[in-house]
């Protein structure tokens, strides 16, 4: 299997063609970066004016979240493209260093704190007297981060063993973890709304941590062929991720702001001004990944459409950090 175009020539028409894509990948980076500006002022802008409280902490919880939701990105990425790689003919034995155990280590790190303002009553510490490690066990969000924890901290060990692989079951257990603890059991349809989030956060860490290691990957073996194929594979499998999150994302939003009173509260509310700005940024993410799924059949060059996917995955960047930012938000009324 090869994706490469018989139009292409010289060296100098390569280097063309990737220089072509610089110029409007930063222009749409800068446009859809203008979406993600109340969010990455902090919660304060997003709350002014809506009547809203933010919870003690909110600025430091948005940002655990991020830490933790990359974090868990980059693995299961990793396992997701090497399945791919396997798919491609002539692959070359060169893999990029895995990134996996750091990653999780992060991710463990980023889990212990949250559990820790869990084990105080979802308040900001002051000293580790107001700790209470213990209760953790006696409520459902205390054994939830539990679980985030010691997934973290035995994908880590699993990353690092002889039989990385392994890693795929403790994410998978912190995937389910924080479905649940998206939606409490006072909730609407609390099991409903855990299922969405599940293949959300799922779909999610496979695209962005997916594109992360493919295009790590293509750097890595540097033949033209084999890396347009694996990037051609992981753009047919990226257009179903895409559809899934699109649908979870709808799902999850008319369960919260019922489609009567959308418009509303995505002015209004906190959580959907923030919500408006990640929609905003998943425009200029599904943007880019048509062009460079367009590059990539049509250039001279396949491999210029790694510079529309560079781009992408820093708009993708900040789709994570606005998502750590709307789990730390008051969650709209249902009105």
């Amino acid at each position: 299997m090869t994706l490469t175009n018989p139009r292409s020539g010289t060296t100098g028409a390569h280097r063309g063609a990737r220089r072509s894509g610089i110029g409007p990948a930063v222009a749409v980076l800068v446009l859809v970066t203008v979406g993600a500006l109340i969010p990455l002022l902090g919660p304060a802008p997003a709350l002014d004016g809506t009547g809203e409280d933010p919870a003690p902490g909110t600025g430091g919880i948005a940002l655990l979240r991020t830490v933790l939701f990359a974090a868990l990105a980059v693995p299961v990425g990793e396992l997701f493209v090497k399945r791919l790689v396997r798919s491609v003919p002539g692959a070359p034995p060169l893999v990029p260093r895995s990134w996996s155990t750091v990653a999780n280590s992060v991710g463990f790190v980023a889990a212990l704190a949250l559990a820790s303002l869990v084990a105080t009553g979802n308040l900001v510490p002051s000293g580790l007297a107001d700790i209470d490690v213990g209760g953790l066990y006696s409520t459902r969000d205390g054994k939830l981060a539990l679980l985030e924890v010691n997934g973290f901290l035995a994908a880590a060990l699993c990353a690092a063993s002889a039989r990385p692989g392994t890693q795929v079951w403790p994410l998978a257990a912190v995937v389910v973890a924080e479905a649940l603890r998206a939606h409490p059991t006072t909730e609407y349809s609390p099991l409903l709304g855990s299922g969405l989030t599940l293949v959300h956060l799922t779909c999610a860490s496979m695209w962005v941590g997916g594109l992360v290691y493919t295009l790590r990957t293509i750097a890595r073996w540097r033949v033209s062929e084999a890396g347009s194929a694996l990037l051609g594979l992981y753009a047919r499998v990226a257009a179903v991720l895409l559809a899934a999150l699109t649908a979870t994302g709808i799902g999850s939003s008319l369960r919260r702001m019922p489609p009567e009173t959308i418009m509303e509260q995505l002015t209004e509310t906190a959580y959907g001004r923030v919500l408006l700005a990640k929609v905003l940024l998943m425009a200029g993410v599904a943007a880019l990944a048509l062009w460079a799924r367009i590059r990539l059949a049509r250039a001279a060059d396949p491999l210029s459409a790694c510079s529309p996917a560079r781009a992408e995955v820093f708009v993708l960047g900040l789709v994570v950090a606005v998502s750590g930012l709307l789990t730390a938000l008051p969650v709209p009324i249902r009105w």
